[in-house]
Parts: structure tokens; sequence; C-alpha cells
């Protein structure tokens, strides 16, 4: 039998890396998709108060969901999640899932702020803040590559510890830094006050589209991007190519650990605070961020652009809901079924192909 050629094996291995059609394809979907569930709140917050107003002539309610305040407090609230599902679309991407994302981003958040009140310097407590997360990510791939176990059980292993670890910093509580100790640049990172936004946006949402556009042009026109795309479409076959999959899934998850402590920042300079358990339940949303935006959890296909669109349809759909005065509880329930339709129509889309 002829062992398969370094370049025909690689160019089968990355048949699923995003051509210009299919790129196009996924662009526009998750683009659609988020223009349609605007529209569709939009019309429903508009119906609701004009049968207010028909209740009651004198109201003087007006529709608050398509409204640049909205938009500003949704902005704020959807880059959290986003900048964290920047690094999950890299790891889904390869194949992979990282359950401990939540965690790890309380974690970050808890350690900048304890830094703070430590009187660290603030530059310094930032970069550590970052490093923190990078760090999470090294040890979730190490596990991960050095126990070959599936990262679905490593990363259920690591969300626990990283959230024990959370509160053992915070000794139990939450950590408030006085705001003396927190320099501007870094409260105002994701506020929605006029005085703290840049072309109508908080600063954290335009680093969060700069990050994004860096690790979109990594994805598609790199070597290591390549390699990504072809680990996660067969990773039998990207070994026989010659890639190094234990290093490669190593260096894919200390990426995502970046983006987790930036995540991390974002979260303190919203909340003011470090709450160990306020990342509980937070990778679900940066996994359903990515999925909604077209990546598939069979690894080999997913897109910055899409996951963005993704974040932003989630939290679209919960400021809606909000706005119509839908409970916590039905939010959840409605979220799932689109998880799992986004799911189902994945699976659909395989078999066909």
């Amino acid at each position: 039998m002829t062992p398969p050629t370094p370049g025909n094996s690689l160019s089968t291995a990355t048949e699923s890396s995003p051509s210009r059609h299919n790129l196009l394809g996924r662009v526009i979907g998750p683009f659609l998709s988020l223009g349609l569930v605007i529209l569709v709140f939009a019309a429903a917050d508009h119906l609701q108060n004009y049968r207010k107003k028909l209740n009651d002539p004198e109201s003087r309610s007006t529709p608050e969901f398509f409204t640049q305040s909205n938009f500003k407090r949704v902005t704020s609230q959807t880059v959290t999640v986003a900048v964290a599902a920047l690094g999950m679309t890299v790891i889904v991407v390869a194949g992979g899932i990282d359950l401990s994302a939540g965690t790890a981003l309380a974690l970050c958040a808890t350690v900048l702020a304890w830094l703070l009140k430590q009187n660290v310097s603030p530059p310094l407590a930032v970069l550590l803040t970052i490093l923190t997360g990078c760090f999470t990510g090294l040890i979730n791939g190490s596990l991960i590559s050095l126990l070959r176990v599936v990262p679905f059980i490593i990363t259920l292993g690591t969300m626990t510890i990283y959230l024990g670890v959370a509160k053992i910093v915070a000794s139990e509580t939450t950590v408030s830094p006085k705001p003396a100790q927190v320099p501007a640049w870094i409260a105002n990172l994701n506020k929605t006050f006029d005085d703290t936004l840049y072309l109508g946006l908080p600063a954290s949402a335009w680093l969060t589209l700069l990050l994004a556009g860096v690790l979109s042009a990594v994805l598609q026109r790199t070597v290591i991007g390549r390699h990504v795309y072809a680990i996660g479409s067969n990773e039998a076959t990207a070994r026989l190519c010659g890639i190094n999959i234990a290093w490669n899934k190593i260096a894919v998850y200390t990426l995502a650990g970046f983006f987790v402590g930036i995540g991390g920042i974002f979260q303190f300079s919203r909340l003011s605070q470090g709450t160990p358990t306020s990342g509980s339940g937070l990778e679900l949303r940066i996994i359903a961020a990515v999925v909604i935006g077209g990546a598939s959890l069979s690894g080999g296909r997913g897109t910055v652009l899409g996951t963005l669109n993704g974040a932003a349809i989630i939290f679209a759909i919960t400021s809606g809901c909000t706005q119509l005065g839908v409970t916590n509880s039905a939010q959840d329930i409605i979220i799932g079924v689109i998880i799992i339709a986004a799911a189902a129509f994945d699976q659909l889309r395989q078999r066909r192909l």
C-alpha cells in the first residue's frame, strides 16, 4: 500500500477548510439569522407598545428594543462572551471542546480584582490576568495531549478546579477593589456611558473586533490555521502529514486561554468586582455562540465572523425576551432549542456532504 504523500494528505485533511463559496455561505447565513432575530423582536416590541397605548391612551411608553441605548447595553454584555468564543472557535475547529471556559474567565476576573486590591501596578495586573488565562488553557491542552483523554472529560474536571482556585483567591467572597485602585482605562473598558464610548461603542467592542480580525487572518492565511483545520477534519491524516498533534493542541488551548483572559478583564470592567461563581454556566453561552455561528462540533469547520454573529444572536434574543417580559426560564429554553436546531442542521449538512 502506497503511503500518502504529505502534499496530498494535507490537501485531503484540509478539505473542510473554508473555500470561498462555502465561506460566503457561512458568512451570509449568520448575518441573515441575526437580522431576522432583530426584525422579529423589534416588531414584537412595537406591537406590545401599540397594545399598551390601546389599553391606556395616556401611556408614554415607547419601544425600547431597537434603540441606541439598548444597542450599547447589548454590546457590553455580548463582548465578554464573544471574545472568549473567539478562542473556543479555534478549539472547536480543531475538533475539541472546553467546558472550563466560564470558570476560567471568572478566575481571571477574580485575579484582576485581587491584584488591583493589593495595589499591584494596573498594567502588570492586566498582564498577569492574561497570563492566568493562558495558563488555564496550557493546563487543558497539556492534560488532553499527555493523558490522551477526550477534551470533554478533561475540561469538565478543570472546570471545577478553576472554580475552586477562584474561591481560594477570593477567600470565598467577592473581591471589590476601591474605585481609587482601579484606573479609568480599566474601569471604563466595558462601560456604556456617553463619555466612555468611542464612535458609539465601548472600547471593549473595538478591541474584540480587532482581535477577531487578527484571529481570522491567522486561521485563513497561515500554516498554523491550515494545521488547525487539518486536525479537526481528520486527525489521523494530519498526523500522517507530519503535523505534531500534541503540540498543536497545546497551542490551540493556550491561545483560547488568552481570549479567556481578555474576557475576564471585560467582565471585571462591567461588574467592577471579581466574583468566583460568576462564570458558572457561561461556558454554555460561549459554546452556543460558536455553534450558532455555524461551526461544527465534529471539527474542521467554523469562522470567526460566524462566532461573532452567534454571540450577537444570543444576546439579541435575551434582550428581546427581557423587553417583552419573557421569564429567564423561558429564555433559557429558547436558547437551548436554538442550540439543538443548529447542531441538528450541522448534522444534516454533514450527511449531505
